[in-house]
């Protein structure tokens, strides 16, 4: 899908060319941020011979090396990162590369996905007076609320991990009361250290796009401003990467928690079986005495015998209960 915005009165507008109107062979006049994405062939076409650029493959925008992903070709630059799609708390999260293209005034986003901070960006920019009048000032912008949105995921995660923490360790009259099962817990606490690993590679993979615009920047003598928003832009992913580094501690220290807990868990049914068969061993051992078919059993003519076997086999279970009881084992 192509979509094509432009500038008008401080806010972004839509200059999109109509799916249902013949092909154009030029970008709108007035386009200032041209955004594919997942572009039919066509589409690409149109923006290649528009702005005399070579727009990279889905194939191409997979690649990672450094020298694949940031760099200038025909006097435009080039930058791909990583971004985190990620929707409902069911849904899995996705990390697919987006594609920025700043040439002249002009911006080109190529992407196969769908990450919530485009959206969000686009309704922020229609609103007056808010939206910069040039290709660089919108990318800017741009990364700056995929940062943002990238701070409010790991709040997320941060608020899951504390809310998982109190199910795990919660207690109530000394017992431990458990709102979910471990093993729901557990499955939750890996999806979230997923994430947060994902996230980590995302930001890992956009400080590494602003360090190289940063260095292209520093190359003119003017745009002080621009290089202030990405000094603060580095720092700010700075602090995300150490935060997820601390989120990636807690989960680690949380799934170690809710594998003990499986296992006291599993250790307890195992004693509980272990002392009923111990209890149960003594009067099993009477009851096969006196099950015996000798002759000559003195027990089987008084007529005493059967409840004296059956106090024998009750006193045989309840000492060793006791017993048990006694040493804190119960």
């Amino acid at each position: 899908m192509l979509q094509v915005f432009g500038v008008q009165e401080g806010r972004l507008t839509d200059l999109s060319p109509d799916p249902q109107a013949p092909i154009q062979t030029q970008v709108p006049e007035g386009a200032v941020w041209i955004d594919l994405n997942s572009p039919k062939r066509l589409e690409e076409n149109l923006v290649e011979e528009s702005l005399t650029i070579d727009i990279p493959t889905r194939e191409e925008l997979a690649e990672i090396e450094a020298s694949s992903r940031l760099y200038q070709e025909d006097g435009a630059t080039f930058m791909t990162a990583t971004l985190i799609k990620r929707g409902l708390d069911d849904e899995r999260p996705e990390a697919a590369p987006v594609t920025f293209i700043l040439r002249g005034s002009q911006l080109v986003t190529v992407r196969y996905s769908e990450p919530r901070a485009f959206p969000i960006f686009i309704r922020r920019m229609q609103k007056p007076g808010q939206c910069p009048t040039d290709g660089e000032g919108i990318f800017l912008s741009l990364l700056e609320a995929i940062v943002d949105r990238a701070a409010d995921h790991l709040e997320a995660v941060g608020r899951t991990i504390d809310e998982t923490s109190l199910q795990v360790f919660e207690r109530s009259r000394g017992r431990r009361q458990r709102t979910k099962p471990f093993q729901e817990l557990l499955i939750k606490v890996g999806e979230e250290g997923d994430f947060t690993s994902k996230m980590r590679e995302s930001l890992m993979s956009i400080g590494r796009l602003v360090a190289f615009f940063s260095a292209v920047i520093d190359q003119r003598q003017e745009v002080k401003e621009d290089r202030v928003r990405l000094k603060t832009l580095q720092r700010d992913i700075q602090s995300l990467a150490d935060h997820s580094t601390f989120l990636s501690g807690k989960i680690s220290f949380l799934l170690d928690a809710v594998l003990g807990m499986i296992s006291i868990e599993q250790n307890g049914i195992i004693k509980i079986f272990s002392v009923a068969a111990v209890v149960f061993l003594p009067p099993t051992l009477v009851a096969s005495i006196y099950g015996m078919n000798f002759q000559f059993m003195p027990e089987l003519s008084l007529w005493f015998g059967y409840p004296l076997a059956l106090g024998l086999m009750v006193l045989s279970a309840v000492l060793p209960y006791f017993y048990f009881r006694a040493k804190g084992w119960l």
